[in-house]
């Protein structure tokens, strides 16, 4: 049974723009090593990772939006190759897209309330399907595409039978809320007329103010940022102050199997033993004849999308003053974002040949390169929940240079403070002087006490930023609310092969739900739902031979809906570094 479902937008490797794919990519994985059974839901995109695996429908039904039935199919990825149970909500006409949240021009997509809204009551109608005995323990939603479950399964009548499991809602990132005009209103599914001021806030529609109010607990991706969405969080600084007692901060993890500098096959030399010099001059070496760098100075990086957010407007300014002071460093960029900046470091290319350069695009192989050459990673983040980067950089032995924000300022304490836990360079102040100043430091120490560097390579290499010790904290959360999670035995691999369930299909009128308080939309035109319907446990030995999208023959049996799923072989454990 799945003990823990993450429902999310996005999810690493099948889909990924930033944080929230990698920490819904990992978080169900170790869960599940550690005996929590755990599993994550996304819509189905025409993403490259998705179109290319196999996937059986497990349930397949109808939701009605702004009196439109939609028709969708909730399909698992067959071999379990993740480690645990992937969804996918295939939603024809809405998410078979070529893009996340925007199209390939870079153009955001003009239907996302009706996206989403829909994607989020396809998943409760699947959950209705499975029986009481066999429903996820916790709901653990992720940012606002999927704020609005918390307050549907307490106050939608078509719903409620969800409402005693408890939900989780993290914050990924409070800048973007989801927020809609009530002109919208008609695109939600009939609610108690009582509930119609949990959605409101500032007289609009804020799904993540509905999420804060109706989750049984909240969680941010650092300590630090839940402080500053206090202090300043585009207006909902009251709700989160109001609300604390349910409030986590807690730092994300990172995949230490995927991150790893012994065994990674995306970069050129990896890690042999304790060599950390060797491994940093060859993978440096490596970068510098790619790009046309000298090898003596410093290499200086950046990753991530080019946005406000992550302070990128700061850097073509910060670098140019810092070349034409004739400091010996060379930077590189990678990403993608805001055409302006993407312009301005093309144009520095070519101004700054030997000295500067960037890769526009998204590359995930030459992410974890620059990570293993890079001497130091510069992060001018304006606002930055958790951050990876600066943990991924620790991991390949590429000194962060971050601004004291959100997480950055819980895992990267500067070298200069007390006590001698320092790990690299902060900067306060979200300003040229701050960042230049930061740099010359970083380069200082660079060419005058390389000792230095070498001692905090293997300082910052030794840390352990691994999910099993940050699941322990969730785990505590789920309890916190009364959620029953608890490891399972785990059984012989023999024995914990895949069966991938028979379709579940909504046939007949499903029971109406108790009666509740007047509603303030007018009742959807849906009125089918499922029977529960007799399904079978699948006969097929060997699912990789069947077609994708391929339905399971099966023969009765008293379950519906129910999908199978890889108990853990073993509990394994991540090595430490």
């Amino acid at each position: 049974m799945i003990q823990v479902l993450h429902i999310s937008a996005e999810c690493y490797p099948a889909a990924k723009t930033g944080g929230l794919g990698d920490v819904v990519g990992s978080l169900p994985k170790y869960n599940t090593q550690a005996g929590v059974l755990s599993a994550a839901i996304i819509p189905k995109y025409s993403l490259k990772w998705i179109n290319n695996e196999e996937w059986a429908t497990v349930y397949q039904s109808a939701v009605w939006v702004n009196w439109r039935q939609w028709t969708f199919r909730v399909q698992q990825e067959r071999t379990n190759k993740l480690g645990y149970p992937l969804f996918v909500v295939d939603i024809p006409g809405l998410y078979d897209r070529p893009g996340i949240y925007n199209d390939p021009s870079g153009s955001p997509y003009g239907d996302e309330l009706e996206r989403y809204i829909t994607f989020q009551q396809a998943v409760l109608d699947w959950l209705l399907s499975f029986p009481w005995q066999d429903r996820p323990r916790v709901l653990h939603c992720h940012d606002h595409h999927t704020a609005l479950i918390p307050w549907m399964v307490k106050y939608c009548p078509a719903y409620q039978q969800l409402a005693p499991i408890p939900t989780v809602f993290t914050i990924h990132n409070g800048q973007y809320q989801g927020a809609f005009g009530w002109n919208n209103g008609h695109l939600l599914p009939p609610y108690e007329a009582s509930a119609r001021g949990l959605l409101d806030w500032g007289g609009i529609i804020n799904p993540m103010a509905a999420a804060i109010k109706t989750a049984w607990a909240v969680t941010t991706v650092s300590p630090s940022y839940l402080y500053e969405l206090h202090q300043n969080s585009l207006g909902l600084e009251s709700l989160f102050r109001q609300e604390w007692r349910k409030q986590h901060g807690i730092v994300n993890g990172i995949d230490a199997q995927v991150w790893d500098p012994a065994t990674d096959p995306m970069i050129q030399h990896r890690m042999e033993g304790p060599h950390i010099s060797t491994f940093k001059t060859r993978n440096k070496r490596a970068l510098c004849e790619w790009f046309g760098f000298p090898h003596d100075p410093p290499l200086i990086s950046f990753i991530g999308r080019m946005v406000g957010e992550k302070g990128v407007d700061l850097l073509p300014d910060t670098i140019r003053r810092f070349i034409h002071a004739g400091s010996r460093a060379s930077f590189l960029v990678l990403g993608t974002g805001e055409t302006w900046t993407e312009n301005q470091f093309r144009s520095m290319a070519h101004q700054f040949p030997g000295r500067f350069n960037a890769v526009i695009d998204y590359n995930e192989a030459l992410a974890h390169q620059i990570y293993a050459g890079s001497d130091f990673l510069l992060m001018p983040s304006r606002v930055e929940p958790c951050g990876l980067n600066q943990m991924y950089a620790m991991r390949y032995g590429a000194i962060p240079i971050v601004r004291s924000v959100g997480g950055l300022k819980d895992t990267v304490p500067d070298i200069g403070e007390p006590g001698g836990e320092g790990r690299g360079i902060r900067f306060d102040h979200f300003s040229l002087e701050d960042a230049g100043h930061a740099l010359h430091r970083a380069v200082s120490m660079y060419h005058n006490n390389p000792d230095i560097v070498d001692h905090l390579r293997q300082k910052v290499m030794a840390l352990d930023f691994s999910w099993e010790r940050t699941i322990e904290r969730y785990f505590d959360v789920y309890r916190s609310v009364g959620a029953t999670i608890a490891p399972v035995q785990t059984v012989p691999d023999s024995e914990a092969a895949a069966e991938i369930p028979p379709v579940v299909k909504k046939t007949a009128a499903r029971k109406k739900a108790p009666a509740a308080a007047k509603t303030t939309a007018s009742p959807s035109p849906k009125t089918t739902a499922e029977k529960k319907p007799a399904t079978v446990k699948s006969t097929a030995k060997s699912p990789k031979t069947r077609s994708k999208d391929d339905t399971t023959k099966s023969k009765t049996s008293r379950t519906a809906g129910k999908p199978a799923v890889n108990k853990p072989a073993s509990k394994t454990k991540t090595k430490k570094q």
